[in-house]
């Protein structure tokens, strides 16, 4: 009987060990849970002609910015699927390696096609989605519709799957439809609670829907069943600090970073690394609360080992709210001059409003308020083509609110926190409402 993965497709091994192996790592990696890689790495060691499991060890890779070996993974898969693969297994393949190689817009469209022939491969659907996926990273404005219409239009065929609904949820979610999101996502996460996607998932239904204290409870509840090591520990973490910002109480959110999220203790990946640090720290002062430099200096200094250069624009904006935050006029300056001479060769998907952003932070961190106002304001609209979830994003809008308080221009900050009030209620925005009177 030939081996298939957990949604029914062929495999070409013919060790059944192999095949179990891969649908664990599988199964782990879809979840966000430890194991994953020792499972693939089992797979590997039991059938190394076995392609698909090559291919999602180099996606883990890729997860923690090992681009050489997760390249070198990605070159022996494509090269043993071709020998040995099905037609399904070698667009499987090359689908996750063009990703994995950065090579964006063919990744979509090999992902987009190979979705309509083979919908129930989730590995590849899983590709686009997720506040870090390809369609949020692409620089498109409506990546939160994409990823939601992308699930609508699959969803037949996966039914009451754990991992479907956690994704499909959290689209929802993201894409505007908070209660029906955040159902569909529990769901999933009653499903199978060992899955740090759908407790994510769950954290920002209830982020959107203003269920601070609910979303504080869930994590005391559910992080001791998940290891430090865990691909989101950290950012689970990073959450429950965005709710004691809610209530003012820095203390505590100092204490999370202090606990999980300071680059020195940190095991997340490169990504959550810098923009968890950098995001939580910036909200700190932002609000009105103090930082230690030294904290600034520790995480900026790992930061730029980390994302030397310029590249993707969500890694970007957050390098520059360590330079501003740190007065380092120059590395932004250098890392400006990359991003504007991307922009004028057309390779920057996102736009303009990263080097606005970028310009915005440091006018802000300048205390030149009224400069942080005139450059963020006509690219409000776009912020979102930097990819990232709106909980992350909503940092940029944070920082216009207060520079246009302490720039004295209330009714504006004031018609802005009516809005985002409307939408959900927030301890936080309600104060700025009555501070700006």
């Amino acid at each position: 009987m030939t081996p298939e993965d957990r949604y029914g497709l062929p495999l070409s091994t013919s060790s059944h060990e192999a095949a179990s192996a891969y649908r664990e790592g599988v199964d782990l990696m879809l979840a966000g849970w430890t194991g994953t890689a020792e499972a693939l790495e089992r797979a590997i060691a039991t059938d190394p002609e076995f392609a698909l499991a090559h291919i999602a060890r180099a996606r883990v890779h890729a997860f923690y910015q090992q681009g050489d070996l997760a390249r070198s993974k990605a070159a022996i898969a494509r090269e043993l699927v071709a020998k040995g693969g099905t037609e399904r297994e070698r667009s499987h393949v090359e689908a996750l390696a063009l990703a994995i190689e950065g090579r964006l817009p063919e990744a979509i469209a090999a992902m987009r096609q190979h979705v309509e022939t083979w919908p129930r491969d989730a590995l590849v659907l899983s590709l686009p989605l997720g506040a870090f996926g390809l369609f949020a990273f692409s620089g498109m404005a409506d990546h939160d519709r994409a990823r939601h219409e992308l699930c609508e239009r699959v969803a037949q065929h996966y039914g009451e799957d754990w991992w479907f609904l956690t994704m499909s949820g959290w689209a929802m979610t993201e894409n505007g439809d908070v209660a029906r999101g955040r159902g569909v996502t529990e769901r999933g996460f009653n499903l199978r609670r060992a899955n740090a996607h759908a407790a994510h998932a769950v954290l920002h239904a209830m982020f959107e829907d203003g269920s601070i204290e609910e979303a504080d409870r869930l994590v005391d509840d559910w992080i001791p069943s998940y290891d430090r090591a865990g691909i989101l520990h950290g950012h689970i973490r990073w959450h429950q600090a965005l709710g004691a910002l809610e209530h003012g109480d820095a203390a505590r959110a100092l204490s999370i970073y202090a606990d999980v999220l300071q680059p020195s203790v940190t095991q997340a990946p490169p990504l959550n690394v810098v923009t968890d640090s950098a995001s939580l720290l910036w909200r700190l002062s932002a609000y009105g609360h103090t930082v230690p430099e030294a904290l600034w200096r520790d995480a900026d200094a790992a930061a730029q080992k980390l994302f030397p250069k310029s590249g993707l624009p969500f890694a970007d904006v957050h390098m520059a709210l360590f330079a501003a935050a740190t007065q380092n006029h120059e590395a932004l300056a250098a890392r400006l001059a990359m991003i504007e001479q991307r922009l004028a060769d057309g390779k920057l998907t996102a736009g303009p409003v990263v080097p606005a952003i970028c310009r915005a932070l440091l006018a802000f961190s300048d205390e030149d308020y009224a400069a942080c106002v005139q450059t963020l304001a006509p690219v409000l609209a776009d912020v979102v083509r930097i990819g990232g979830s709106h909980a992350q994003r909503e940092l940029i809008e944070d920082t216009y609110i207060v520079a246009l308080m302490r720039n004295g221009e209330l009714p504006r900050a004031r018609a802005l926190l009516e809005a985002r009030l409307h939408r959900r209620p927030s301890l936080r925005d309600t104060r700025w409402q009555a501070a700006a009177g």
